[in-house]
């Protein structure tokens, strides 16, 4: 919550925290979910000097169909109890227990593969063991779980990248859900197998990570991957402040004694430049657009000096319109209006960051009197993937339509009314209507709930969220609802529903296509209590649930990696101010009414601190309230709300800010039944 949008770490509204622990009498009234195929870990019997067969079932590519079987069914209590007993044994890394308990969990059929799964994983990452190669075909032939048989072809083929063992890797082959690192490592043994990898291939899937790095490392010194490719990621690295993964580039893209001026100019960008005279080419004209790139962090007002006045003779004519930039970046960052007068002065025809293009357009939105025609040229320098996104089609619409040309703008509305969000929401208002619950398809049906109940991924799934293991439990659920159909989806995110598991419920829902469930996509659980306490201390209902609904999906006990917890996730320090002041005990913070109690309050105080401007209290309850005054005082006059939010310098807040806003417009058309502006709701934001 308050000032956690610079944390570098962030919660993971789908995976992080636990709904609750259950006591062992709720844990055995969780029994009755079950699947069809049994198994998990059979007893595993195995020799050294004995293989199984390599059968196409034990390394086979895992399939990605629906599998549906029986109704749930009981678990035997002891089974489920040894499976329990298994995951505190892993928590204690008591690793030498979990083969026992994979015996005694045999007739779980729902989880009882956990334990052998848990145990060789931790065999895979442990540099100091040896690939439990024989226990993993074994696991493999015998388990019935595609997610399991998935994460531990993942976990073997990162553990036999890492010890070098391709050749393992390329005989595992394949993965379904396959993560980046994953990915780079296939590749990888991909290449040295002596098959075709090309480059735009392991850029794609390059993530910053130990084994993209190995890929991306091996690549380069086949020179597959050439400066062409790494000048535009170490550009963009610098940048975007990623230190550590530009220093990763530059170690690729220079030569030794390049990588010594690189790490000069990144302490002392100035000190370095004034050392640099004439013109140069290929890898000192490299690192003298980067030296003013961090210059423009440094020190923007002598920077731009020396651009203006030494860039010609240091830089080429591309180097030059890039750096200018950059001061234009570092300046839009800090909403100083001086930043599109750099933009403008960069002109075009050059590679820019999608980030860099979006800040220009967002600069030009900005300024007191809009350019429309300037908007409209910064939006058409953007790539054409970038154009195409909800935001910049918006834009391009209002710049036609500040231009006169009624009919380009309507066009260009139009074609994101698929879209529900924020920008959708605000060019159905551009074309002249209210933001109206759309027509509802037919809620999932009982033969569907019940059909989707058979589904042995979702039972295994609602199995986990039952004993409240919230992280194996979403690897499950998303897992199992791939390639599942807009009937199917809206059919499981009912189960979620019945179930309390709202974060997927929604997410579930928001997967379909062309049904659009709102009373799922948009649902107000807890039988009216938010509202209540809403309208106690004056805010509006649909304002805070739409600020739940982003904040934790309504999950009661999440908890961020920064500390927020609870409905509302309440900062620990926020909650003790807050309960000072009203006089409550902040000890009790995660209790549903406590919770809610405090995240109101403060949100009205926020409110009232921010002369009534929702979009103001909004940003200032995720980025803190100082930061948001700062972000209104830049204003030299009023600002459309709409532009305000677009142009939040911080990337989470500025996302969380549109996603609240919309959430609580589509709230606000199903509580009052009657169609709701967005335009409205988002004003003015005055000095």
């Amino acid at each position: 919550m308050q000032q956690r949008a610079q944390a570098k770490s962030r919660f993971n509204k789908g995976v992080a925290g636990s709904l609750r622990r259950r006591s062992m009498q709720v844990i055995w009234g969780a029994l009755g979910s079950g699947v069809l195929l049994a198994g998990c870990a059979e007893s595993v019997q195995h020799t050294q000097d004995s293989r199984p067969s390599l059968t196409p079932r034990s390394l086979a590519t895992t399939s990605s169909a629906v599998i549906y079987g029986q109704a749930p069914r009981a678990v035997p209590q002891a089974a489920r109890a040894a499976v329990v007993s298994a995951r505190e044994a892993m928590q204690r890394r008591q690793w030498e227990a979990l083969p026992g308990y994979a015996e005694q969990a045999r007739d779980d059929h729902e989880l009882g593969g956990y334990p052998m799964y848990w145990y060789l994983r931790q065999l895979l990452n442990d540099p100091a063991q040896p690939v439990p190669t024989q226990q993993i075909y074994a696991f493999l032939q015998q388990n019935k779980n595609p997610y399991l048989e998935n994460r531990l072809k993942s976990d073997w083929i990162l553990a036999s990248a890492k010890r070098g063992d391709f050749d393992t890797v390329r005989r595992i082959g394949t993965v379904a859900s396959r993560t980046s690192e994953v990915d780079c490592a296939i590749l990888q043994a991909r290449f040295l197998g002596n098959g075709q990898v090309s480059a735009a291939q392991a850029l794609d899937v390059f993530k910053p990570g130990d084994a993209c790095w190995n890929m991306l490392g091996q690549l380069t010194a086949a020179k597959i991957i050439t400066q062409e490719h790494l000048e535009p990621l170490l550009r963009d690295a610098v940048e975007y402040d990623s230190k550590a993964s530009a220093r990763r580039y530059a170690a690729l893209a220079f030569s030794p004694a390049g990588l010594s001026s690189y790490d000069a100019l990144m302490a002392n960008p100035m000190g370095w430049l004034a050392t640099q005279s004439g013109s140069a080419n290929g890898e000192l004209q490299q690192l003298r657009a980067l030296a003013f790139s961090r210059l423009a962090r440094q020190d923007r007002d002598g920077g731009a000096v020396f651009l203006e006045t030494q860039g010609g003779a240091l830089l080429s004519e591309r180097n030059r319109q890039w750096a200018w930039t950059q001061f234009g970046l570092i300046a839009a960052l800090n909403l100083e209006a001086r930043a599109d007068g750099w933009y403008r002065k960069a002109g075009q025809g050059f590679r820019l960051s999608d980030y860099n293009h979006a800040w220009r357009t967002r600069m030009a939105l900005r300024q007191p009197a809009i350019d429309w025609k300037w908007v409209e040229q910064t939006i058409g320098m953007m790539g054409p993937e970038q154009q195409k996104e909800p935001v910049w089609v918006y834009w391009y619409g209002r710049a036609r339509a500040g231009q006169g040309d009624t009919s380009g703008a309507t066009s260009a509305w139009r074609s994101i009314l698929y879209d529900h969000g924020f920008y959708g929401q605000l060019a159905t208002e551009a074309l002249g209507s209210k933001i109206s619950v759309p027509p509802q398809p037919a809620e999932p049906s009982t033969a569907e709930i019940n059909k989707i109940m058979t589904h042995e991924g979702l039972q295994r799934a609602i199995a986990l969220f039952r004993l409240g293991w919230r992280p194996e439990a979403v690897g499950e659920w998303n897992f199992a609802i791939r390639g599942m159909n807009d009937r199917e989806l809206m059919a499981a995110a009912e189960w979620a529903l019945r179930e309390q598991v709202y974060d997927r419920a929604i997410n579930t829902s928001m997967l379909t296509k062309n049904d659009f469930n709102f009373r799922q996509r948009y649902l107000a659980p807890f039988e009216g209590r938010v509202s209540q306490q809403a309208r106690a201390v004056g805010v509006d209902p649909a304002w805070v649930y739409g600020l739940i609904r982003q904040e934790s999906r309504f999950v009661t006990a999440a908890r961020s990696s920064v500390g927020a917890s609870g409905l509302m996730q309440v900062m620990p320090g926020t909650a003790q101010l807050v309960a000072r002041k009203l006089g409550l005990s902040y000890s009790n913070a995660n209790d549903f009414d406590t919770n809610t109690l405090l995240g109101t309050s403060y949100l009205k105080m926020t409110l009232d601190d921010l002369n009534g401007s929702e979009v103001l209290a909004t940003a200032g309850y995720n980025a803190g309230p100082n930061r948001a005054k700062r972000w209104r005082d830049s204003l030299s006059q009023p600002l459309e709300g709409a532009i305000f939010a677009e142009t939040i310098p911080f990337t989470e807040t500025r996302l969380y800010v549109k996603h609240v806003m919309s959430n609580a417009t589509w709230y606000d058309a199903q509580f009052s039944g009657r169609s709701q502006s967005l335009v409205q709701r988002l004003g003015q934001v005055r000095p």
